[in-house]
């Protein structure tokens, strides 16, 4: 069984489902959940921080930038001023593994210096030329995402939210296997060692609904990398689409959706409602990972 320490936690990956709680300190977020909307934002991202610890998260993931499609881009001075002040909280108040969301060099080690664990990148290495040799030259853990998101392919609903059409894949797996092990070998020839690699699909990124469902359904092909798999489904809009639901009305979606992934080999799943989706988690391993229900209590 292989194992990471991150932060002040060690995981086992193979022995349960870990659960990274999403903290949005945007003003935009597709969930709806962003914590920029008053002066209190801080306070209050702490506060969530420190509840979905109470609820069973294993991670904390801080984003200072919306990447919903169609989204727009944030200046990295901006992301700063969002998101260090949340880690610096966090640091002071929770004993969990922070991790940075952002796809630049200059906020992820910002945030590092802070009290930031682990780097999440949604461009997987190929946005920022600098991410892969800061992760090695710090020793943190990095998740890669796959992502073909292109804002010319997004449409948006006001209602269901934005979704990506006319993506093409010659073979969605095989495609979405190649362009991962990319950033794997960005991460690897930077020197960032095996144990510190983690993978992440991208469902939602650059897919469409139809492309989302098939790419879940067939997540445990990603397992012959070698490596981690996180699994963000959280409130998607293919949750949306397949059930004709805004936002805020995605749970039984999401934890449909997690279900299905953690029997597909996710290891690490990251959302938005920690203390349901702990639930379905530990269920779920009780059933398919034979792991004593009794094991978190």
């Amino acid at each position: 069984m292989h194992e990471l320490r991150i932060g002040p936690s060690l995981f086992r990956w193979g022995s349960q489902t870990y659960l990274m709680g999403v903290i949005n300190v945007t003003p935009d977020s597709f969930s709806g959940d962003g914590l920029l909307s008053d002066q209190w934002w801080v306070k209050r991202a702490v506060e969530q921080g420190i509840r979905f610890a109470q609820e069973g998260a294993h991670i904390l993931d801080v984003g200072g930038e919306s990447t919903r499609p169609g989204a727009e881009a944030v200046e990295a001075e901006v992301e700063l001023q969002r998101v260090l002040p949340v880690i610096q909280g966090l640091s002071r108040e929770v004993n969990l593994p922070i991790s940075i969301d952002t796809y630049k060099a200059e906020v992820a080690a910002a945030a590092l210096d802070t009290g930031a664990h682990m780097v999440n990148d949604v461009w997987g290495l190929q946005m920022d030329p600098g991410m892969a040799s800061l992760c090695a030259q710090r020793h943190v853990p990095i998740v890669v995402m796959h992502n073909r998101s292109r804002p010319r392919n997004a449409v948006q609903e006001a209602r269901l939210g934005g979704r990506y059409v006319g993506t093409v894949y010659n073979d969605l797996l095989a495609d979405i296997a190649s362009e991962l092990q990319v950033s794997i070998n960005l991460a690897k020839a930077a020197g960032v060692p095996d144990e510190h690699i983690m993978i992440d699909p991208g469902i939602g990124f650059g897919k469409t609904v139809e492309q989302n469902l098939s790419l879940l359904n067939q997540l445990d092909t990603l397992k012959a990398l070698g490596y981690p798999i996180l699994l963000g489904t959280s409130n998607k809009s293919f949750i949306g689409y397949t059930l004709d639901t805004p936002p805020e009305d995605r749970l039984e979606g999401t934890a449909a959706t997690i279900a299905v992934g953690i029997v597909r080999g996710a290891d690490i799943v990251r959302v938005h409602q920690v203390k349901e989706m702990s639930r379905v988690a530990r269920m779920t391993d009780a059933i398919v990972r034979e792991r004593s229900p009794t094991a978190n209590l």
